[in-house]
């Protein structure tokens, strides 16, 4: 067999951080079309106003899902242990995320279908749904991957939950897992309303201006509390020997509960408290920026809060991928969840090809649609608008 000019270890970390930088990918480019759908009906006082923000983000949000296919893909792929236990046991919280996904253009639309504006604000609430529920599932789920979920492993590695269908879906909802998914909510909501703030004038964008400030306060409180409250959890360390080019097999390890664990790759690395510390100061240097009117400028720096919310938990959680609160010793890891060392070569070269290409793409969509969206735009009759 030809060795591979990358060692399997080496691959393994290589896909650790695309699936990071896709899962980051997802939150900054779709997360801003969630936040705007969330607050569409709250910030839009008049019909034309909520032209004005659905057409925001019209032209954008098919292109952003590509980031989601893109995601799940690479656990399909790079993961497939993770990808079948994860969709195996909470089919209720994914189908949810899945009808959500499928009503944003539903609602987009079939708004315009109708005359009534009661039935109107009938699909301007559909569209809040399609910006809260995605960012609220996806938030609890990060949150009980610090928690552990109810799976184990049997001899052929299939994985098996204890709960039933429902009981695996409300099993989700604790205390902390709640408020990891109260923190993805605010932080897409503020971070679509710094988009409205770039793209609108008049009455809507002072609104969005505000309720951007409004919610990067709370996000910064939100966080603060997320942080302490992690550091007080039990977290797994492994006790067995390494293993990182070894066979991908979760049940060769063994792993101990330490309380305050999740905090051990920033006590043991300080220089990775940049990470979150990152998130916070593009949250600051945002609130700043909206009140110098640098609008662009400010979104880009509220993409820096969402990306460093991201990586903060990746880095908090690493080398573990998918926690076992019935056996923590089945807790799949970077080292031991993933797929071939060929397959994982053959698909960093397809990598290195496709995601230059979808960056360029995203990149020239941006600079080709990066006009504000005036009222007079929306009532003159020209254009194509929603």
């Amino acid at each position: 067999m030809i060795p591979l000019p990358l060692d399997y270890e080496t691959l393994r970390l290589i896909w650790w951080a695309t699936l990071g930088i896709l899962l980051i990918g997802l939150a900054v480019m779709d997360g801003f079309d969630m936040g705007v759908a969330f607050l569409n009906p709250f910030l839009g006082k008049k019909d034309v106003e909520n032209r004005q923000i659905i057409n925001t983000i019209a032209p954008f949000w098919d292109g952003n899902q590509v980031w989601l296919i893109l995601a799940g893909g690479a656990i399909f792929a790079a993961f497939p242990a993770i990808y079948a236990a994860s969709f195996s046991g909470f089919y209720l919280a994914m189908l949810l995320v899945l009808l959500s996904l499928i009503l944003r253009p539903v609602a987009l639309e079939f708004r315009q279908k109708f005359a009534k504006p009661s039935a109107r604000r009938g699909w301007d609430y559909a569209l809040f749904a399609s910006g809260l529920i995605p960012p609220l599932v996806f938030g609890v789920a990060f949150g009980n991957l610090f928690l552990g979920v109810p799976f184990y492993l049997d001899d052929m590695q299939m994985p098996h939950y204890v709960d039933t269908f429902l009981g695996s879906f409300f099993h989700l909802l604790k205390p902390f897992a709640l408020l990891t998914g109260v923190i993805s909510v605010t932080m897409l909501a503020t971070h679509g309303a710094v988009f409205m703030a770039a793209k609108l004038d008049g009455p809507v964008r002072a609104r969005a201006l505000k309720t951007a400030q409004y919610g990067l306060l709370l996000w910064l409180v939100l966080f603060a509390i997320g942080g302490l409250w992690v550091g007080h959890l039990n977290g797994l360390v492994i006790t067995s020997p390494a293993m990182h080019g070894g066979a991908s097999d979760p049940q060769l390890k063994t792993v101990t509960t330490v309380a305050g664990a999740w905090l051990g790759n920033f006590h043991a690395y300080p220089l990775l408290y940049i990470v979150p510390l990152f998130a916070v100061l593009g949250a600051v240097v945002c609130s700043l920026l909206l009140a110098r009117g640098k609008y662009a400028l400010a979104f880009a720096a509220s993409g820096s809060m969402v990306a460093g919310t991201v990586a903060t938990a990746g880095v908090a959680l690493f080398p573990f991928m998918m926690t076992s609160s019935l056996n923590p010793a089945h807790s799949f890891t970077v080292w031991d969840s993933t797929s071939s060392h060929l397959t994982l070569w053959l698909m960093t070269l397809a990598a290195i090809i496709f995601v230059p290409i979808v960056l360029t793409y995203t990149a020239w969509a941006f600079h080709k649609l990066r006009d504000i969206i005036r009222t007079e735009d929306i009532t003159s009759g020209t254009g194509h608008f929603y």
